[in-house]
């Protein structure tokens, strides 16, 4: 069994934005309509007991837990106070981290004060330049939230929470130029970024890619827009002459060529160490799973009847946590699985199951030979210099 070490809590199951791509409003799961608005006290209460017997159990000096949505903001600066207030007495040492839409910092300036109590990393939802954000991420009348969201990130930039602002989240869109993208977040001065792909299925497939059946021939062959989007922008993040931020994906592919490790469900074999807590006390596998179909991330788990080793040793988590033999046969005969992972477990399904590739098999094929021809490019030129001197 892995012990969790990521607990998500949906502290408030509702959104103030109505984006177009949205995996839980939009996609086939749909059961965030039965769902409590907001987590109550008794719920997190009952989760930190939880979280506290699961490190003592596992032998976990340390956790993180990470407040999510629907729009985690929305449940006040008071409400946030005792949510937090409870968690961070639940034994072990807890990392806090938010995401967010950014639009309540604006609204209720007291949340920062409660943020900066617990020392809670902030993440914002921008998808780059005006047009392309304006074009998804919309507020229920119609209207573009832009102009809101970017004054949210400048105000967590202000010298006063900087150490709040852990970075921007940007779902890519072929619509966008990768660069013109890269380059609006940037004025933000992120110290990171993630470049997400839109969460997709061989049964809904991407935007812009015709794929109707899981691949089943060399990903090279196949169109991989989304590859060469996220190619344009990494070569513009990799050929910058000093480092203006950190971009996640780009960073955990390169570490996983290099030989490394990376923790993340999105790349590579490490095992899902993740638990989502819904608002209800209801334990689910990762949110990505609800484009699936209705129930896909569910266990039939809560916190009030059980603890999260029963959850880790659930036969739903166990199947994400083994590494290569989990795999399906194209993904485990393939000579960048230990780079790829097969991909997000969300978007290898194809109506019969995971064991699939990824619907972006030749996306992140494209990519992660780019990559790879890049870092071999620089150490031979490393190694050309130090002949040379």
């Amino acid at each position: 069994m892995v012990p969790f070490r990521q607990f998500l809590l949906k502290i408030h199951s509702r959104c103030n934005l109505a984006c177009d791509y949205c995996y839980m409003y939009e996609g086939a799961d749909q059961s965030w309509r039965a769902r409590p608005r907001r987590m109550e006290l008794a719920t997190v209460r009952r989760t930190a007991r939880r979280i506290a017997e699961h490190a003592a159990e596992q032998g976990l000096d340390e956790v993180s837990v990470v407040l999510h949505g629907g729009e985690p903001l929305l449940v006040g600066p008071a409400h946030l106070d005792a949510v937090l207030a409870e968690l961070a007495g639940a034994g072990p040492q807890v990392r806090f981290s938010l995401q967010t839409n950014g639009l309540r910092l604006l609204d209720q300036p007291a949340l920062l004060d409660v943020l900066h109590r617990y020392r809670v990393g902030v993440a914002v939802s921008l998808d780059g330049t005006r047009v392309d954000h304006d074009r998804h991420r919309r507020l229920p009348s119609g209207a573009g939230s832009w102009e809101r969201t970017a004054a949210a990130v400048r105000l967590l930039g202000s010298d006063r929470h900087r150490e709040l602002f852990a970075g921007l989240l940007c779902v890519v869109d072929l619509a966008a130029d990768p660069v013109a993208t890269y380059e609006a977040l940037l004025e933000f001065g992120p110290p990171r970024l993630d470049l997400l792909l839109p969460h997709a299925t061989w049964q809904e497939p991407p935007t812009g890619v015709r794929r109707s059946v899981p691949c089943s021939v060399p990903s090279g062959v196949d169109p991989a827009p989304y590859g060469e989007w996220l190619t344009a922008a990494f070569d513009r993040w990799y050929d910058a002459p000093y480092r203006e931020t950190g971009v996640r994906l780009f960073e955990e592919l390169s570490v996983l060529l290099l030989g490394g490790r990376a923790a993340s469900e999105a790349v590579g074999l490490a095992p899902v160490d993740l638990v989502v807590v819904e608002a209800d006390g209801t334990l689910e596998q990762a949110d990505s799973l609800k484009v699936a179909y209705d129930g896909a991330a569910g266990t039939g788990l809560d916190v009030w009847r059980h603890g999260f080793a029963e959850a880790a040793a659930h036969p739903a988590f166990r199947a994400r946590q083994r590494g290569l033999s989990g795999l399906g046969p194209v993904c485990a005969a393939c000579p960048l699985v230990r780079v790829c992972g097969g991909g997000l477990y969300a978007h290898r399904w194809a109506g019969d199951g995971f064991a699939h590739p990824s619907v972006y098999c030749a996306d992140m094929d494209r990519l992660i030979r780019h990559i790879a021809g890049r870092l071999r490019a620089g150490v031979a030129e490393l190694a050309g210099a130090g002949s040379r001197r």
